[in-house]
Formats: structure tokens, sequence, C-alpha cells
């Protein structure tokens, strides 16, 4: 274990690398049609600069989970940043847009490191009396760096061009190295004997990044076009036979008996519910303001930020609050509650809504989901047993991402649905939202019933 004033140290070092990579996410939405001029290529070609890194991402966390409890969740780590500052510097020397989408492939493999290997650490290094706090803290790393991330990256681009949005990672990034190798101590390897499941992780890979592709391109192919349906039926082929190899081999990458726990499988099912929920209102709120109501994108993004930046200082009271209780039920379900209540108001937007009513039903949807992630990753977490670690901090990790992406491809298949059907888009959206409510109801059932997990 380490040394009681080395673990917030370790905590700093973690939140610097969580804060660069959502602040990478963040950043190159907002720099892509600069992007687009620059290398004078079609929208099309450009959006991969963003789908890659989310496909890739996804679709490697569950692997470097289970390599960190193998081998070193440390050493994982350190490796994420050396892959994610190497990335960084591949994107801001691109000559033309594939090489750039090659960098930021190259970028997610240490993004995918980092992203499985943290929270396993942050367990390990925490007493569980002070876990929620931890993760909130983290979390709030992560929600800054969403918060920060389009106006840090305009300002950048204007100043210094689009290739300082990259260039800017090497140098924090580096530090975070230095920090991880300095404070993250090195731990005994506590699976001996046992051996990576590289079939597993093949077919876990292609299954998902097909099926993430799907949610995410689908309402530009077309729901029922045949390429969507032909990727889906493959993405559940392979997805379904994971799940066969996994019951199968002697040493699983995805341990099927942590599900056996209602803790943890409640805790799973209310995360993808949770980022499900909120990614329809990061997708379709822009849609509202800027082409609903007029507003100019610098207003719109000012607007925005209000619900990460309530996450940010919502979510690391949670948790503490969380750790006092001894348990996770209590404000995860009013988290989810809350968010719930907040979806509820932006359902009932109309082409005459006030800057003070979207701003108010923001600000709720953030105090619930910051309410709701530190409680329900500390309980997960705790849930799974210290050899498996790195495999519930890969399922977490998964979870959030497959949310987010079912969000926006549910978004996007009620408003290509009801536009095809001669509805306006703001019925569109508040019928998106509407289905939101739904998902975060059920969200807010299956926290209620999952119990204490101490």
């Amino acid at each position: 274990m380490p040394l009681p004033d080395r673990k917030w140290w370790i905590l700093a070092s973690l939140g610097v690398g969580t804060f660069m990579s959502a602040l990478d996410g963040s950043v190159v939405n907002t720099i892509l049609p600069v992007i687009q001029r620059e290398f004078h290529s079609d929208l099309d070609a450009v959006q991969w600069v963003v789908t890659v890194y989310l496909l890739l991402v996804s679709g490697l966390l569950l692997t470097f989970g289970r390599a960190g409890d193998l081998h070193s969740h440390r050493s994982v780590c350190v490796w994420g940043f050396v892959f994610f500052v190497s990335g960084s510097m591949l994107c801001g020397l691109s000559p033309n847009v594939a090489m750039l989408i090659a960098a930021r492939a190259f970028q997610a493999i240490g993004g995918a490191m980092i992203f499985a290997s943290s929270p396993a650490i942050l367990t390990t290094s925490f007493p569980p009396e002070q876990l929620g706090q931890a993760l909130g803290l983290q979390a709030t790393m992560t929600y800054l760096g969403l918060a920060s991330g389009p106006s840090l990256g305009g300002w950048l681009t204007d100043a210094l061009g689009w290739q300082s949005v990259f260039f800017i990672n090497v140098p924090v990034g580096v530090l975070a190295l230095v920090c991880c190798r300095w404070f993250i101590p090195k731990t005994p390897r506590m699976n001996h004997g046992e051996s990576f499941d590289r079939l597993g992780a093949a077919v876990f890979m292609v299954g998902l990044t097909s099926l993430l592709l799907v949610l995410n391109q689908g309402h530009a192919w077309g729901w029922t076009s045949p390429t969507a349906i032909a990727l889906a039926i493959f993405a559940l082929v392979l997805l379904t036979m994971f799940l066969q190899i996994q019951r199968r081999v002697r040493f699983p990458m995805l341990d099927l008996t942590l599900f056996h726990a209602p803790l943890f499988s409640a805790a799973v099912v209310s995360a993808v519910l949770n980022y499900m929920a909120t990614a329809v209102v990061t997708f379709l709120m822009p849609f509202y303001l800027i082409k609903q109501l007029g507003w100019s994108p610098s207003q719109a993004g000012l607007l925005l930020t209000i619900q990460p930046l309530m996450m940010a200082v919502t979510a690391p009271i949670s948790g503490s609050i969380s750790d006092r209780l001894g348990g996770s039920r209590l404000p995860a379900t009013l988290g989810m509650a809350i968010l719930t209540a907040g979806l509820a108001w932006l359902a009932c937007l109309d082409a005459e809504t006030s800057w003070h009513h979207a701003a108010f039903g923001l600000a709720v949807v953030g105090l619930g989901t910051g309410m709701f992630i530190s409680p329900n990753n500390s309980a997960l977490m705790g849930s799974a047993p210290p050899n498996r670690r790195g495999i519930a901090a890969g399922v977490m990790a998964t979870a959030r991402n497959a949310g987010m992406l079912f969000g926006v491809g549910l978004a996007g298949a009620v408003v290509t649905t009801m536009e095809a059907f001669g509805h306006p888009l703001l019925d569109a959206i508040t019928a998106s939202f509407s289905a939101a409510v739904v998902a975060s109801a059920v969200g807010t059932v299956a926290t209620m019933v999952k119990g204490q997990e101490r």
C-alpha cells in the first residue's frame, strides 16, 4: 500500500491524465471545421478524426483492463501516457487527413490504456471509506476537461493554429508520465499462471467496434440500409460468439462471474442508462440552441458548459457522501431521479423558451449526473475482487462509451424518423428528450433495487 500522503499524489497524477484525455476528446470536435478547410477535405473524411478515436478506445478498454490484472496496472498506465503523448505529437505533425486519422488511432491506444488502468489504481490506493471521494475527484477532472475543451480549443487555434491543440498534450502528458512513475508503487502480480485470452480480445474488439460504428453512423447511412443492417447482424453474431468463448475458456478476458453479483450488474446497467440519457442532451441541445433559437456557436457553447461544470462540482461531494453512508444506493438513486426531472424539464422546450429555462434544465441534468456517477462507480469498483479490478474498470469505461453512443444513436433515430414523416425539428428534439426520460427512469429503478455494498 502507498504511504498515507502518497495516495493524493497518485490521484493528482491520474487526474492530469484524465483531464488531458477528456480535453482532447472535447476539443477536437471544435476544430474539425478548421481541419477540413486546412486540408481541403470533405466532411465525411474529417469526421473519422473523431470516430476512429472513440471506436478504438471503446474496443480496447476491456483488453487493457485484463492486461493490467495479469501484469501491472502501473505499467499499463505508464505506457498509456507514452502512446498518448507520441500520438499527440504525430497528430500535430500530420500533413493530411489520412495521417491525422492514423495518428488519432495511435493516440486512442494510449487513451484506452489510461482509462482502463486509472480506476483500478485508485481502488487499490484508497481505502473503501475514501474510494467514492477519490473517484468523484477524478470525475471532476474529466468534467473540467470536457467543459474547457471548446473554449480552450478555439483560443489555441486562433492564436497558434489547430496543431497546438495536439501539441499542448505533450508537456502535460510528460508531466503526468513522470508523476505516475514516481508516485504509483509497483505491485506484485496477483494472477500467477493465468494467460491472456487473445481470441476473446480480438472477437470482442471487432464485435463491439462494429456495433458502435452502426450506432455512430446509422443516421447517416439510414437505419434500414443494407450496410447498417448487415453490420449490426455481424456485430451481434461476434458478441454472442464472445460470450460463448468466455464461458468455455479457462482464463476469460471478461470474468462473467462478476455479473453474478447484483450490485455489479445493477451498477453497469445504471451507468449505461445514465450516459445514454445525458448523451441525448449533449447531442441535441446545440441543434436546439443554434438551429431553433438562432444562437451563435459561441453563445451556445457558453450555455452548454453549465452541465459539465455542475457535474464537476457535484461529483466529489456525492462521492464523499456515499463514503460516509457506507453505500451508494441513496445518493445514486437520488441522482438518477434528479436527472430524470431535468430531462422532463428539457422535454418541455418550445420555440419561445427563454435561455433561463434551458439553463435551469441543463443545471438540473448536471446536478443529477454528478450525484450519480461517483457513488455508482464506487459501487461497481468496490464490488469486484482485487484480482479483477482491471476488468471491472474496463467494464465501467465500456459502459460509459457504449451508453453515450446508444444515446446518440437513439437521438439520431428519433430525429431522422420524425423528420422523414414531416415533423419539425423541435418536435423531434422534445420526443428524443422524452425517450431519455424513460431511460433515466429505468436507471432510477435499477439503482434503487441494487442494495448496499458495505
